[in-house]
């Protein structure tokens, strides 16, 4: 019992602990007073468009942004997206 409840709890904190680091999606509006600090791009990326908002929060905390913009999205047989990112 102690076990499903040490699992429950480390699983429990790994999400929160995600979710406290991860970039955020911003607006045009919302990203008028960050500093802009680059671009990322994704190509080639199949699945719902949740995997492909965490896959850019993903690469902007690798370059150390708090925050992105999708400024390019479409879609041909796969997804291509370029996001800005903020700090």
């Amino acid at each position: 019992m102690k076990i499903k409840t040490t699992v429950a709890a480390l699983s429990l904190l790994s999400v929160i602990s995600f979710g406290a680091s991860a970039a955020k999606l911003v607006d045009a509006q919302q990203s008028e007073n960050l500093q802009s600090v680059g671009t990322v791009s994704l190509s080639g990326v199949t699945g719902a468009p949740m995997d492909i908002r965490q896959q850019l929060s993903q690469k902007a905390d690798e370059q150390g942004a708090s925050a992105y913009r999708v400024v390019e999205a479409r879609r041909d047989n796969n997804w291509h997206v370029t996001a800005e990112l903020y700090k």
